[in-house]
């Protein structure tokens, strides 16, 4: 972390993170191809890199709307969201109206959690699927029920659908912190949910309510009245697309519920034609050229594209964008964290933290190991009774500063976490080990970074090269 800081920024506390590219509104956008740019990049803004991708070998540019282009403020247009499925629960699928009087904590769920539908729990785990941290609702668990529910390593569970929901988009957050409201009144509540309604039910009928928002036009026509109030203005978005057209590239983009059915060959999803003037979307059906609609491989054709791996597609969704365009079609990736920036930017405050605590770990394992020794001795050598009274003395002394060595790494590991998030603590970790969301993001994404905006900032034709993988074996012996 230190090191790739400062590559980009550079040692200077006084320094720590610069301005490049800001994207504030009323400021000047600073581009790659700028008089003032190709200098350095605040490590907010970096564009980090899980596989080589050379972007010359890059020939066109897709995007994803929203959460890409679109940057939503999720403080207001998802509480717009949660307002909407409270209202479809209540009017449409006959839940009571109390729910009316209910409200939306924008900060408390994050991405990478997984709902348990038939338990009605929120979990979140590792790159293993050992499950860390887990609520019932909003009622966290016991360590004994956690590991009685999901410890059972004879058989273990996949965490998938049909029984599990991933959160892995940011629009899923108001629909996972409705659920655990809904955990909760369920359980204090009984008699009030509609019948028949267990929790994987509810689940079930949250995801129609969120459907239903979605499809009948109320948040789009809430939006289009005052988009200042819900949508971030980045001023870099369009000299990053003029940039990305100006080096030679194509760019375009594939969005919404055409996307399923896009990304196989064998189907013809709409095609749509821009009129450049008013900027509307026409049919092209109906005897336009371009009547047999789209699909893939007719958009490879119309971009002169001989290889897959000759687009880059750069979206926010794991599953519907990322892994789907990686695994089934072999573009190239890109995946948009906006939580990647405070993340970031905490690391570099909590490095002493996380030193000390690498430090406190070590030392509990050295304390251990000479536990194990101690009583070792005491089992199997023959020692005079003076000795082995000598020898318990030792093992009880190490036996409590283990114990107070344990405890404070503890206490300081868990104030580590809440500086993250209260609950659920940092993004792309769990303890020592990444998280299943950091993991996902490793396997599927190419690229990573904070704002698709942040391309601005590097050369259209710019080499991404990855760090050095270490193992275990190397991490003491090179130093990071």
């Amino acid at each position: 972390m230190e090191k790739g800081y400062e590559t980009a920024v550079g040692g200077d506390n006084s320094s720590r993170f610069s301005h490049m590219g800001s994207s504030d509104g009323g400021q000047q956008p600073c581009v790659w191809s700028s008089p003032q740019g190709g200098c350095k990049i605040d490590i907010r803004k970096q564009i980090f890199c899980n596989r080589s991708l050379n972007m010359k070998s890059i020939l066109a540019v897709g995007f994803d709307m929203d959460y890409t282009l679109a940057q939503y403020k999720p403080e207001t247009f998802e509480s717009l969201a949660y307002d909407g499925t409270i209202r479809k629960l209540v009017y449409d699928l006959g839940y009571p109206r109390e729910l009316l009087d209910w409200s939306f904590d924008w900060t408390y769920m994050v991405r990478g959690l997984v709902l348990d539908k038939k338990r009605g729990n929120i979990l979140k785990m590792d790159r293993h699927k050992y499950v860390k941290v887990a609520y019932h609702g909003f009622k966290e668990l016991s360590k004994e029920d956690k590991v009685g529910t999901y410890g059972n390593t004879l058989i273990r569970d996949s965490f998938d659908e049909p029984d599990y929901a991933l959160i892995d988009t940011l629009f899923s957050l108001a629909e996972a912190y409705l659920f655990a409201q809904l955990v909760d009144f369920k359980d204090k509540n009984l008699e009030k949910i509609p019948k028949g309604a267990d929790y994987s039910v509810m689940y079930k009928d949250v995801r129609a309510a969120v459907d239903l928002c979605h499809r009948d036009g109320t948040l789009k026509q809430m939006v289009a009245k005052d988009p200042k109030r819900y949508i971030n203005e980045d001023t870099t978005i369009v000299p990053m697309l003029k940039m990305l057209r100006d080096s030679g590239r194509a760019t375009f983009l594939v969005t919404n519920s055409a996307k399923p059915s896009f990304f196989h060959e064998g189907n013809r999803a709409n095609l749509f034609e821009v009129d450049h003037e008013s900027g509307m979307l026409l049919n092209t059906d109906n005897g336009s050229p371009m009547a047999q609609g789209g699909s893939v491989g007719h958009l490879h054709k119309l971009l002169s594209i001989e290889s897959s791996s000759q687009v880059l597609y750069v979206g926010d969704h794991i599953y519907g964008d990322i892994l789907r365009s990686k695994k089934v079609l072999g573009w190239r990736t890109m995946l948009v964290v906006p939580e990647l920036e405070r993340e970031v930017e905490l690391l570099w405050e909590l490095r002493d933290t996380r030193k000390q605590l690498r430090k406190l770990r070590n030392e509990r394992d050295l304390i251990e190991d000479k536990i194990h020794h101690l009583k070792w001795s005491l089992k199997f050598e023959d020692t005079s009774a003076d000795e082995k009274q000598k020898l318990s003395s030792e093992y009880n002394a190490l036996e409590s500063e283990r114990d107070r060595v344990r405890i404070t790494h503890q206490d300081a590991q868990r104030e580590c976490h809440k500086m993250f998030h209260k609950i659920w603590g940092q993004l792309m970790k769990t303890g020592y080990q990444n998280s299943r969301f950091a993991h996902q993001v490793e396997r599927f994404a190419c690229l990573y970074t904070s704002q698709v905006s942040n391309l601005s900032l590097y050369s259209p034709d710019k080499y991404y090269r990855p760090s050095e993988d270490y193992m275990p074996h190397e991490f003491d012996i090179i130093p990071l």
